[in-house]
């Protein structure tokens, strides 16, 4: 509820000076009166209420006017240099290569070429000309070029880093020149355009001087010698608070705006893009946390509000909490989670930090446009009542005059087609449909069913006569392409449009049928998506003569469907649009008239005959004028481009029908032919003339060819699209005539979609040509193309729409779709109609110049909408393709489309690179595009990608099928050969970083009860460890080795351990008393042998075994302490024994026990490679000892002695060594006791590596403290026997099994497809009650999941599988055991654990994170959320780092000179209020507590603990914290060639390492897809991407990635990379 209660609203504040609050935006003065109405109920204190009246006016205060800079010198273009690499080092020589002249290959396609738009690409690629290389260039293995130097593949060191970023920080934005000063004289009249380089709304390089003036800087300025990618023109000296302020929010980079001055604090960092400096107004408050969250949304969803109402659980009320704060939490309700309904809303608004609407926008300023109506349509007494009239017409009065010429593949005529006999065919075959395909009652065709037309582009007469058949036939002809293959681009959507019209029957010619593709048994193959087609032969041998008393029906032209015309859509679908009868009899009336058609002319149609301008002039409109149509199929312009010119020259044709590209491919081939005449030509239609970029090819045609009589007035560019038909047409000109008109537009003017003439800067001005007018009898206006279709004002572009019976009727079989299409009813600026008729959505973008003329700008389907911007794509391609030299690409191949990552559109351009470009010449051509792109449209390029020659997915024509194009791209299968992403430059909608705030202890964190600022503190305890009476026990459990002497008395027999090898047979079984023995000679050993001494450390170095075990008990016989070691790998030594060797080096160890294999590893040649060999210490064998019992059995003083030492290697490689003492074992061996109620009567399994951690107390000493028989299955045994671990479980009916989860994860893999076979060899699971991964990390869900899902068919209950959490301060933490609640998930909001925050959200809700609970806590083990910087306690809604304290913590750090520094902050630390006595011990896991609604053994609620992951690998990336798994999970998820994937960071760059499981040629694919997929998910910018051979991500034991080796790794260039890309 919102309701302005004045009380509050009077209240006077500073920030109400200089705003009107009634212009405010609904949605601040709804805040407002939020605002108002918490403090007024008192949720807010008078001060909090100020500061967020503050934030929330700060942007409507209005500021006192800077005059603008004066406008003395001509400033230059907007320099892109922030958005692309400079070309490559290849490049450094400084000329500009003279423009080569074109080669006739592939580079025909010149309809995109201008010459002004060259020089305007090359004067805007002149400034970056000056900057060296400053983007690494992508690094690609196994390549066909030869390897660039090494500097080039390295990535570049941290010293070249550092200095361009020093620079990067000054400030790095683009500034553009000022506007002119005296912009405001203009007249808002003429169409001149204040906003050049306007709009900062999207582009990189469009942050304007406009926002807070800043004065250029002299261009004298010192730069540095290393330029960076992001170098700014020039920079600001200075900026005024109030404009930073302003300024602040709008910016694209948020740190770009503001000069931060040198001596300032430490540097931002690239990629966080933090403000260095930043005006008040966008300090966030300690709870705003997500920015542009609503208030509302915060308060119940984000937990973290003071007043402690967004407190997640219950509190339990306690007797020490005081009455009043227990009437308070009495009424504090809990919230339910949100719904998921509003999860699935959008929650755009708290993610993207939307840009402020810059007021340099060019805002249309005429009036209202008015309808622009054709002239009318001429009434003529001998025009037919319908097109097939015409045709019976001329075929009985005009029989041998001549209809069609047909040429051959040479040029030459093959076959004409009189009237006479196109009539008479088209009859027999029009009886033949309707009469003679069934049997001879049935009647398989009736009028209005749907048929296609099958008919290549080389046989026009066979078209035509089946077409006509048809109409003859009344039935509804769908002219299609011929199928090629299955993989034809857009196949299946052509089986859309069949399927939509309901076809069932296909007409072709008997040479296209034999031609189509067929099964093995020779029947046509069914393409995908295509209805079950009959297929009719239309050769005229088949066809049958109808009776002399036949005659077709000839009806009165009416609104019934007379044609389907196909038409593939933006996206890709193809539709049929349906034209009437009445609509193409009028239609070819409007064109006779327009074009002034007169009976017997000749005309050469080059366009495809089956659609569009091809059918309406070149086969209906010359039919209804008795005029000779001269047919030039695609096929005969690719081998003699000249033909059409030729066959004008011959017949004297007097209209040619042609696209921009026929004049250009003319202009190539003229040289081979002087002698042509075009003088005949009265009308030269240009079907594409409607594209801006058609102006320079009909240019240079009429320059070369008015020496051959062509008459300028002649070219007739025209505007038409499928559903509109013909829009526009130029009418052939009078001589002498002035010729039509040009404009020159502002190509910012029309990004923003207004009309402004461009006068200043010539390099971003397009140039246009009009289209004549409207077509007779036609009624037109522009509408505005998104939303309700409102009248456009007379300087705005719009979309054109047209009334008139000459127009599509419908989209066959789509009513929704038609509706939005054919039945549009503009309304004016209030929203209301202006009249009742309909118009049609020509799909054509344009406006209306001078005279009525018709200008055309571009084409909605090609339209990318950027950060609020239209660009086109054919303009982008125009300037890629001016960017010289194309020897790189092909001209014709190149698609632009807008793919939507992150809630924005992003560019994407995709070429053909020609197969002697070399790797140099691509990237510098491609890093040139870039530049020019952005300093031309201003608008950063997201992905620039080149694919081998011919492997683009082509339309009949031989175009670029730009849907299908997208398509692949998205999936990852386009397979370029060269990538460029630049995220950074065009990615400006990312949140703002988090500003964190300073650390220390205020009031708010004051402790009452506890309870911490109104929330439950986060904190959790096990049972308790109690008191054992029985003095005995005491005695007995003090100390391991009293536990086995008193076990090898009292039970001498009793088996303890059970080993077995990968057949699942028993190697190797200890007694009680067996074991004892053992580890006596082990310990007469040492002293002997090994002359050790007391308290000495020894290494054990064994395989995992029992020998392992008897070695440990025998150095605590003899009084020393063991370090467990994991012996180095005899195939993988040079890998493997160093670290052994620091390990020995780093504990000092005085003596190695081993086996007599492992001894001559230690002293092999092999060895000798990879470490010193003479400098071991004594090694003992212990296959071979002396039968000698030690003198006596040591035993420790004190239990605080340390009974050995635990040794491990961490995820972020860093080797750490704690020291367990004799009492933190008993604790630790009691508590697993309890836990998981072991007795002397029980059997667990264990499948782990025996060597640190929980898994070695498992494995040692756990069964010798409580009795039970341990099973022993060494994991590498999995490796000969997958099944060994199962099986043995099903063997031995074990209930308590545990592993790692690298063992799970080979069972899942690689015995998930054999549940079957298992339970054939009578494998059983069902005994097992428990099934625990040991693991110090986050549970992997995902794994446990599919373990539990994939072996419930072999009897394991889903509720088995659980995990445990150790670290390296205390070894076990949580251990599910067999009582106490199930495990359980939650899901929570992945935007707040970035900000440290825990917020409960419903399964399947976007953005949500599955965690499952680390295991039940121990008994006596207390743990504690702490927030690591300020060391206090946290309430239950925060993620931090988990402490603990337990009787079983580590001792400290073993180090060789103790640094008890480090010791006390790990080991033995105070939180730094509320309960400064206990000590805890520091885990370096970030996790949270949450209280469920399960109750634990004791009847109390269950305290939950999560954990997230360890503190020393997050990411600290734009003030947030990101966990790298998550990224991972994303990566991985991207590509099905992803086998595994790691992330870290680099001069604070994301750098994402994938291993590709695919084939080299997908290494590329990879990039886009991981970039999009990590900013869409984590919203961070990948900065590199690194793609590797499976295995090289390096893993340790545990099975945990070590991502710091591999960013060591990285650095010193020894991944041998597949490929790496530098997005930047």
């Amino acid at each position: 509820m919102i309701t302005n209660i004045s009380k509050a609203a009077a209240l006077p504040t500073m920030t109400d000076r200089g705003v009107d609050l009634s212009a405010l935006p609904k949605e601040v003065r709804d805040q407002l009166a939020e605002l108002d109405l918490e403090l007024s109920e008192g949720d807010i204190t008078q001060k909090g209420y100020e500061k967020k009246r503050t934030k929330l006016l700060a942007p409507y205060i209005i500021q006192a006017p800077v005059p603008p800079p004066q406008n003395d010198f001509q400033p230059p273009a907007p320099s892109s240099s922030s958005q692309a690499p400079p070309p490559s080092s290849s490049s450094r020589y400084r000329e500009r290569r003279s423009r080569r002249t074109h080669r006739r290959g592939g580079t025909r396609d010149d309809r995109y070429r201008s010459d002004v738009h060259s020089e305007a690409v090359q004067a805007a690629l002149a400034k970056h000309k000056e900057e060296k290389m400053a983007l690494p260039m992508p690094t690609k293995r196994r390549s066909t070029y030869v390897q660039s130097p090494i500097e080039t593949r390295t990535p570049p060191d941290s010293s070249s880093g550092s200095e361009d970023e020093t620079s990067v920080r000054r400030q790095s934005s683009v500034i553009a020149p000022p506007p002119p000063v005296n912009s405001n004289k203009q007249s808002p009249d003429c169409w001149i355009s204040r906003s050049a380089q306007g709009s900062s709304t999207s582009s990189s390089a469009s942050s304007t001087l406009s926002h807070g003036e800043a004065k250029p800087q002299p261009q004298s300025q010192p730069q540095p010698q290393y330029k960076p990618q992001y170098q700014p023109l020039y920079q600001p000296q200075y900026q005024s608070q109030e404009q930073s302020r302003t300024a602040a929010v709008t910016d694209m980079l948020a740190h770009s705006r503001i000069a931060a001055s040198e001596n300032s604090a430490p540097p931002p960092d690239v990629t966080t893009v933090a403000p260095p400096t930043r005006g008040p107004r966008v300090d966030l408050p300690s709870n705003a946390v997500v920015q542009g969250m609503s208030r509302g949304q915060s308060r119940s969803s984000m937990m973290e509000t003071a007043d402690g109402r967004a407190n997640m659980q219950r509190v339990p009320v306690s007797s020490r909490v005081s009455t009043k704060i227990q009437q308070l939490l009495n009424t504090l309700k809990r919230p339910k989670r949100p719904p998921l309904s509003e999860f699935f809303t959008d929650d755009s608004e708290e993610i993207v930090q939307v840009p402020q609407p810059d007021p340099n926008t060019p805002k249309p300023e005429g009036r209202q446009i008015i309808p622009v109506k054709g002239e009318p349509l001429g009434v003529v007494s001998n025009w037919p009542p319908a097109l097939q009239a015409a045709l019976a017409r001329w075929g009985a009065t005009q029989g041998k005059s001549p209809a069609l010429t047909a040429l051959d593949i040479t040029g030459k005529p093959l076959y004409t087609l009189t009237y006479g006999k196109l009539w008479s065919r088209s009859v027999k075959l029009a009886y033949t449909l309707l009469n003679k395909l069934g049997n001879k009652n049935e009647q398989i065709l009736k009028p209005g069913d749907r048929v296609a037309l099958v008919y290549p582009n080389s046989d026009p007469g066979m078209f035509w006569v089946a077409f006509y058949g048809c109409l003859l036939a009344e039935v509804i002809p769908v002219p299609i392409e011929v199928p090629l293959s299955r993989k034809d681009a857009g196949i299946s959507q052509v089986g859309f449009l069949l399927g939509s019209c309901g076809v069932s029957l296909a007409l072709t010619s008997e040479i296209c049928l034999k031609g189509l593709p067929k099964t093995p048994t020779g029947e046509i193959l069914q393409f995908k998506g295509w209805p079950r087609l009959k297929w009719v032969i239309t050769d005229s041998k088949y066809l049958t003569k109808p009776g002399k008393d036949w005659q077709p029906h000839i009806p009165t032209a009416n609104t019934d469907p007379a044609y389907i015309e196909y038409k593939a859509s933006k996206d890709g679908t193809v539709v049929g649009v349906a034209m009437s009868k009445v609509a193409m009899l009028t239609h070819c009336q409007a064109l006779t008239q327009a074009c002034n058609y007169c009976e017997g002319e000749t005309l050469v149609n080059v366009l495809d005959f089956k659609k569009e301008m091809g059918l309406w002039h070149g086969v209906l409109t010359a039919v209804m004028n008795r005029i000779h149509t001269i047919s030039v199929p695609y096929a005969v312009m690719k081998a003699c481009p000249l033909s059409w010119v030729q066959r004008v020259h011959i017949h004297k044709a007097r209209v040619a029908l042609v696209k921009c590209r026929d004049l250009h491919w003319a202009m190539m081939a003229h040289r081979d032919q002087r002698d042509v005449s075009l003088a005949s030509l009265r009308m030269l239609i240009v079907a594409d003339g409607a594209n801006p970029w058609s102006v320079s090819s009909c240019d240079a045609f009429l320059s070369l060819f008015q020496s051959h009589g062509l008459k300028p007035e002649v070219v007739c560019p025209c505007a038409a699209s499928p559903e509109a038909m013909t829009v526009a047409i130029r009418r052939p000109g009078v001589l002498g005539a002035p010729l039509p008109a040009r404009a020159i537009l502002s190509m910012s003017g029309l990004s923003h979609g207004v009309i402004r003439v461009n006068t200043e800067d010539k390099n971003s001005a397009l140039t246009v040509q009009d289209v004549g007018h409207v077509m007779p009898g036609a009624l037109m206006c522009i509408v505005k193309p998104d939303g309700p279709p409102q009248l456009c004002k007379t300087d705005e572009i719009g979309e054109i729409i047209i009334n008139s019976r000459a127009g599509g009727m419908m989209y066959y079989g789509l009513p929704g779709l038609t509706k939005n299409t054919f039945e549009v009813i503009p309304v004016n600026a209030n929203g209301v109609p202006i009249g009742e008729i309909p118009f049609v959505r020509s799909g054509l973008l344009g406006f209306v110049g001078p005279g009525s003329l018709i200008f055309v700008v571009g084409k909605i389907e090609g339209l990318l909408m950027v950060s609020g911007r239209r660009h086109n794509a054919d303009d982008l391609v125009a300037t890629a393709l001016a960017v010289e030299p194309v020897k790189t690409v092909y001209r014709g191949r190149i698609a632009v489309f807008s793919v939507s990552v992150f809630y924005d559109e992003r560019v994407v351009i995709v070429a053909e690179q020609r197969p002697d470009a070399s790797e140099e010449d691509s990237f510098q051509w491609m890093s040139r595009v870039l530049q020019a792109i952005d300093s031309i449209h201003q608008v950063g390029l997201y992905c620039l990608a080149l694919v081998p020659a011919n492997t683009l997915p082509k339309t009949p024509l031989g175009g670029i099928h730009i849907s299908d194009t997208k398509q692949f791209f998205l999936e990852g299968t386009l397979h370029p050969c060269n990538i460029l992403m630049c995220p950074h430059t065009c990615v400006t909608n990312l949140p703002k970083p988090r500003q964190k705030q300073p650390v220390g202890v205020g009031p708010a964190s004051v402790m009452v009860g506890n309870l911490v600022a109104g929330k439950r503190i986060a904190q959790a305890a096990g049972r308790d460890l109690g008191m054992i009476e029985d003095q005995d026990l005491v005695r007995k459990h003090q100390y391991l080795t009293e536990a086995l002497q008193w076990r090898a008395q009292t039970d001498p027999e009793h088996v303890l351990f059970v080993l077995l090898n990968s057949k699942g047979v028993a190697v190797g079984t200890a007694t009680c008393i067996q074991l004892h023995k053992r580890a006596e000679k082990i310990a007469a050993a040492l002293t002997e042998k090994g002359s050790i001494n007391t308290g000495e450390n020894v290494v054990l170095l064994f395989p995992p075994s029992i020998d392992l075990i008897a070695a440990f008990y025998g150095c605590l016989y003899a009084g020393c302490v063991p370090v467990n070691v994991r012996p180095p790998h005899p195939q993988n030594l040079a890998a493997t024994l160093p670290t052994v060797r620091m390990i020995i080096d780093v504990s000092k160890a005085a003596c190695i026990l081993t086996t007599q294999n492992l001894m001559r590893t230690l002293r092999s040649k092999e060895a000798a490679a990879s470490v010193n060999i003479k400098t071991w210490p004594t090694i003992i064998d212990t296959d071979d000892l002396p039968r000698r019992r030690p003198p006596q059995i040591y035993r420790p003083p004190t239990a605080e002695m340390i009974a050995y030492l635990d040794f491990s290697v961490s995820t972020t490689g860093m080797l750490t060594g704690v020291k367990i003492s004799h009492a933190a074992v008993s604790a630790l061996c009691r508590s697993i006791k309890l836990q998981c109620e072991l007795y002397s009567s029980r059997q667990i399994a264990i499948c782990l590596d025996p060597y640190c951690g929980l898994g070695f107390v498992l494995w040692c000493l756990a069964s010798v403290y409580s009795g039970h028989q341990s099973i022993l299955i060494p994991p590498f045994e999995l490796e000969s026997c997958l099944s060994l671990w199962l099986s043995t479980l099903s063997q031995y009916r074990v209930r308590d099994t545990f592993c790692s989860y690298s063992v799970m994860e080979l069972c899942t893999k690689g015995l998930g497809t054999q549940t079957e076979l298992l339970k054939a060899r009578g494998v059983n699971l069902s005994c097992v009650r428990s099934c625990v991964v040991i693991a110090e990390e986050r549970p992997r869900l995902s794994l446990t999941q599919s373990f539990s899902k994939l072996f419930k068919d072999v009897g394991l209950s889903t509720r088995a599988v659980s995990t445990a959490f150790g670290s390296r301060v205390n070894l076990a933490v949580c251990l599910q055991g067999t009582t106490g609640p199930d495990p359980c998930t939650v899901y929570v909001d992945m935007k707040s654990l970035r900000h440290d925050r825990v917020r409960l959200v419903e399964r399947g809700a976007p953005q949500s994170l599955p965690l499952m609970e680390s295991g039940k806590i121990l008994p006596g083990v207390r743990v504690i959320i702490v927030n690591p910087e300020t060391r206090g306690p946290l309430g239950d809604s925060h993620l931090g780092e988990i402490w603990v304290h337990s009787p079983h913590n580590a001792s400290g750090y073993y180090t060789i000179y103790g640094e008890e520094s480090l010791q006390a902050n790990h080991f033995n630390t105070k939180l730094s209020f509320g309960d400064p006595q206990t000590l805890w011990a520091r885990t370096g896991y970030l996790g949270f507590v949450k209280r469920t609604e399960l109750l634990d053994a004791s009847g109390d609620r269950h305290d939950a603990l999560f954990v997230v992951g360890s503190l020393d690998e997050t990411l600290e990336l734009r003030g947030l914290r990101y966990h790298p798994i998550d990224i991972e999970t994303s990566v991985s998820r991207a590509h099905r060639s992803i086998a595994e994937s790691a992330v870290f960071t680099w001069t604070n760059l994301l750098v994402v390492v994938s291993e590709l499981c695919g084939s080299e040629q997908d290494a590329l694919d990879l990039v886009p897809l991981i970039t999009n997929v990590v900013l869409e998910e984590h919203h961070l910018i990948v900065g590199v991407v690194v793609i590797v051979d499976p295995g090289v991500i390096p893993i340790n034991s545990r099975g945990e990635k070590q991502r710091m080796h591999l960013r060591d790794s990285f650095l010193a260039d020894q991944l041998d990379p597949i490929y790496v890309a530098y997005n930047m």
